[in-house]
């Protein structure tokens, strides 16, 4: 069910393929037309020019940010915060226009990975602004008030990845969610349904910051590859139980496939069945209808995807040696990562999931 915190619907914002600059100007941003009128400086807190940074030392915790782009010459921005969070995707301003947008953002220590890997980054509020000729006028930072958090739990395709091209799911679904509510990724590369129950950066620091209503989408299989049926169930079974008795929302999300062909079909390794045998999504859908919690077959709608564009097209949802320096066809590219988040947005929005009604 949905929350009833901040849960007014703001205006649409496609995302994965539907996400249109079009669509980014419908959203209740106000234009400033008058060249006259538009600021020259950065604010406070910035510097840069092909890329603007700003910082604000601020404590852990959820932010409302309010950020106008534009200026007195034409411009492209767009918007990072924190580790490669996308909030805005590229959007143009005319000359002498300042368009005004509205997130809210969760600001952790260390940044990206709970564990630290790939780095920890800078303590406070860090946002970044590029682009083909990025703007930016100014810049509010407030302390949200009891905003909608939407956890992930999850591994490397999930999670904040650090450093480009590789690109969780997590990180681009943020353009898609109103001011009001804001993602929480705990996702961490490496981690199994086991390890992440185990480790106390990762589920028990989600669940201390956990209040009731807030939802947790749970992602594992990509190293569950040794984990049996009944050890794969238990891990999934005790961490919905710890977030229930929380007050939170536990969702179950099937791993998306890897990008491994037999033919123009993929193999059940791309599939996840595990090394032991065990059909990992089937068993995570099983604990879905024997727990009462919802599932998002992201398994099946990942397999449509990647075997409709196939063996060819679908490198580009992947990291590609002659476009990223790697070649790697289980994690993501920054365009597939947008697609794979997408998928997941549609089914939140058709199951009316508790991050529907904070969705652009």
């Amino acid at each position: 069910m949905a929350s009833g915190r901040r849960g007014r619907r703001c205006a649409q914002l496609g995302v994965a393929g539907l996400l249109t600059l079009a669509a980014l100007a419908a959203t209740g941003a106000t234009h400033t037309a008058a060249a006259a009128a538009a600021p020259q400086s950065l604010p406070a807190g910035c510097s840069g020019t092909s890329s603007i940074t700003c910082h604000y030392a601020v404590a852990p915790g959820n932010y409302d940010v309010t950020v106008s782009i534009g200026g007195a010459s034409a411009g492209q921005t767009e918007m990072w915060a924190e580790a490669r969070r996308l909030m805005l995707p590229a959007t143009r301003t005319a000359a002498g226009a300042v368009v005004t947008y509205s997130f809210t953002v969760n600001v952790r220590q260390p940044e990206g990975q709970p564990t630290g890997q790939g780095g920890t980054g800078n303590p406070g509020l860090d946002l970044r602004f590029t682009g083909a000729a990025p703007q930016v006028s100014a810049v509010s930072v407030k302390p949200a008030a009891q905003p909608l958090v939407a956890y992930l739990a999850g591994d490397s395709t999930v999670c904040d990845q650090p450093a480009a091209p590789y690109t969780g799911w997590g990180q681009m679904i943020t353009t898609a969610v109103c001011p009001g509510a804001a993602i929480a990724n705990y996702g961490d590369s490496g981690e199994s349904s086991g390890s992440f129950l185990s480790n106390s950066a990762l589920l028990p620091a989600l669940l201390s910051k956990l209040r009731a209503n807030d939802p947790v989408f749970i992602q594992f299989g990509h190293n569950d590859k040794q984990t049996s049926a009944s050890a794969y169930r238990n891990n999934l079974i005790t961490m919905i139980s710890r977030i229930r008795a929380k007050g939170g929302v536990p969702v179950l999300v099937t791993p998306p496939v890897r990008r491994q062909f037999n033919g123009n079909r993929l193999t059940s390794t791309a599939l996840h069945v595990n090394g032991v045998g065990v059909n990992l999504p089937a068993e995570m859908r099983a604990v879905g209808a024997a727990q009462r919690v919802p599932v998002i077959d992201l398994t099946a709608r990942s397999k449509a995807l990647v075997e409709s564009l196939g063996p060819s097209a679908s490198a580009q949802l992947f990291l590609r040696s002659s476009v990223d320096g790697v070649t790697d066809n289980t994690h993501f590219s920054p365009y597939g990562a947008t697609q794979m988040g997408g998928l997941l947005l549609q089914s939140i929005r058709e199951q009316n999931l508790p991050l529907a009604a904070h969705l652009r």
